[in-house]
């Protein structure tokens, strides 16, 4: 695989063909050259790309692999036809007309996850919870706390801001996230504007040699990167949660996604069911 080149083409921003594809390529060591093509809504553009892949198979001398979501059937028939000389994984063909004939019904083969975001309450939902979630990021504002469907707690740079973005982007989930400073350790409690909100909190730690490493690239040589201190603050961070009887999951080792999920499982379950 390390000569091989992989197409994501679609009709909208292509990212569901590239998340699915990627999630496939990933059961395998070696990473191929990515291509990502939206917005191929016209037969104009769908002769374009199979000229690109032709190319390319000419010039690999192996064919390309590609990925495609595309829900006008003249289009996706350029892609699929055998002038097109990549291998051809056509999402449509593979769920979307077995799920037809089960239901019994056509589908919309509509463009994207949203036909029209204005008139659409759940991409609204979206924007609510990402606005909610830049306002409440780090700690900025403890206003209107009770709004929030989680409150993302730990030490500083432990993974709490992407954290929060991807649910509020992903599952228009309203997170707040604060960060746990030298005087909550002082104190040995939460902030006093968490503690009516203990149920909604979930908290996160890391690893001090990680964190060390990672706060090094932000503030090198510093108190705050020494791996001294970050011994100290994870470890009365999670006495802290402890106390407190907060769950909480270390990020070392855990992708965005896994943090979420585990996150909707254990505080919102029932946004796992939609």
């Amino acid at each position: 695989m390390p000569n091989r080149t992989v197409f994501f083409v679609s009709d909208g921003t292509g990212i569901t063909a590239e998340t699915f594809g990627n999630s496939i390529l990933a059961q395998f060591s070696a990473r191929p050259r990515h291509i990502r093509r939206p917005f191929i809504d016209t037969a104009d553009k769908a002769d374009k790309v199979v000229s690109e892949i032709n190319s390319i198979a000419e010039a690999e001398g192996r064919r390309p692999i590609v990925f495609i979501t595309l829900a006008n059937e003249d289009i996706r028939r350029i892609l699929t036809d055998d002038h097109c000389k990549g291998m051809v994984m056509d999402m449509f063909a593979a769920f979307v007309e077995p799920l037809e004939r089960e239901f019994g019904i056509k589908s919309n083969h509509r463009v994207g996850r949203f036909s029209d975001a204005a008139k659409s309450q759940e991409y609204n939902d979206r924007i609510e919870a990402i606005n909610f979630s830049l306002a409440h990021d780090d700690g900025q504002s403890a206003k209107n706390l009770e709004a929030a469907d989680v409150i993302l707690v730990g030490v500083s740079r432990s993974g709490k801001t992407p954290t929060s973005l991807y649910l509020a982007m992903q599952h228009g989930i309203k997170a707040a996230n604060y960060p746990l400073i030298p005087e909550d350790f002082e104190r040995g409690h939460l902030p006093t504007s968490l503690a009516p909100h203990k149920r909604k909190c979930f908290g996160l730690t890391i690893d001090p040699d990680r964190l060390a490493q990672i706060r090094h690239e932000r503030r090198p040589d510093s108190k705050y990167a020494s791996i001294e201190n970050c011994r100290y603050e994870v470890h009365a961070a999670e006495q802290m949660m402890k106390r407190s009887g907060i769950s909480w999951l270390s990020s070392t080792h855990k992708s965005i996604e896994e943090i979420a999920t585990t996150n909707l499982r254990d505080i919102r379950p029932d946004r796992l069911i939609y």
